[in-house]
């Protein structure tokens, strides 16, 4: 079976990779990506319908049939996303409010999908709509964890971008970071629980599903355990630039923590709390990368919050 994949993988996945600290890994691995996807096709006895584009920033997503003729979707995951944890993750979540998974080989970063409506996404919808919604779907997600799990916790997965955000940010930001790991060392402090999170929640990671079990599912898992309100901090951010652009930003900002934090009964201070160092360390992330425009947008929202 000849590879279906264009002469150039997506170019969102290609810049994506090409910021990343392991970028000589990202990049045997593209080279090697053909052969990659041709091999999983033949094994899998798959039949390729069509790359996505512009597609995720961490995999490469093909469109496929079964061989009984059910459409399914094929990931491969790039090197540092660990394809391992998302598919621990969703076989445990069990097509709960999750994608569910129909196979798997963790170790060449493959993980066979249910179809969902790629294109159609929470951010479709307007905005009341569209949050109401994802609470509903994020919900489901927060369940005790499988006993013997691997996953990380965010206290951990925190600490380490916290020595990052020390070392990389700005003289001028000093003080937001001083805050934002203030915050970070109080909130990991006094945890109020351990469930499942999601770990890179937001509207564009809830797929329209269109079937029995549910019109809205999750993808995507960056899987850690921890506090509900960690999960939350990054949907609190969604369509930022629609937000950048609105008179009276920070107060809808922070009409949005309230609103979160009320319908989903979590803590309104842990939430600003991790709304804001969430900001603060994307925001500096994206300053070392070249992203300036980005960078300042969430720095700004960090102010703001």
């Amino acid at each position: 079976m000849p590879p279906v994949l264009p002469l150039d993988p997506p170019q969102r996945l290609v810049h994506s990779l090409e910021g990343r600290p392991n970028g000589a890994a990202a990049a045997d691995w593209l080279t090697a990506l053909p052969r990659l996807l041709e091999q999983m096709l033949e094994e899998w006895d798959l039949t390729a319908e069509r790359v996505v584009s512009p597609g995720g920033r961490s995999s490469l997503i093909v469109l496929v049939r079964l061989p009984d003729g059910t459409p399914g979707t094929l990931k491969l995951t790039a090197p540092g996303s660990s394809a391992t944890l998302e598919q621990a993750a969703l076989a445990h979540w069990d097509g709960w409010g999750a994608v569910r998974v129909l196979r798997s080989r963790t170790c060449d970063g493959a993980l066979l999908l249910e179809r969902l409506h790629g294109e159609v996404s929470l951010r479709s919808l307007p905005e009341t709509q569209a949050m109401l919604e994802a609470a509903s779907a994020v919900r489901r997600l927060w369940v005790a964890p499988p006993e013997g799990h691997g996953f990380g916790t965010v206290e951990k997965h925190t600490a380490a971008a916290a020595d990052t955000l020390l070392a990389q940010a700005p003289a001028e930001v000093a003080p937001l970071v001083d805050e934002a790991l203030a915050l970070r060392a109080s909130l990991v402090a006094g945890a109020p629980e351990a469930v499942l999170l999601h770990g890179d929640f937001r509207q564009g990671a809830v797929l329209a599903a269109g079937g029995e079990r549910a019109q809205w599912l999750a993808v995507g898992p960056e899987p850690l355990i921890g506090e509900r309100a960690f999960d939350l901090a990054r949907l609190v951010r969604d369509r930022l630039h629609d937000l950048l652009a609105s008179a009276g930003a920070p107060a809808v900002t922070r009409r949005r923590i309230h609103r979160l934090a009320d319908s989903l009964e979590v803590d309104r201070e842990r939430l600003r709390g991790w709304t804001l160092y969430r900001a603060v360390e994307s925001g500096v992330r994206n300053l070392s990368r070249g992203s300036r425009a980005d960078g300042e947008a969430l720095l700004e929202f960090a102010g703001w919050v």
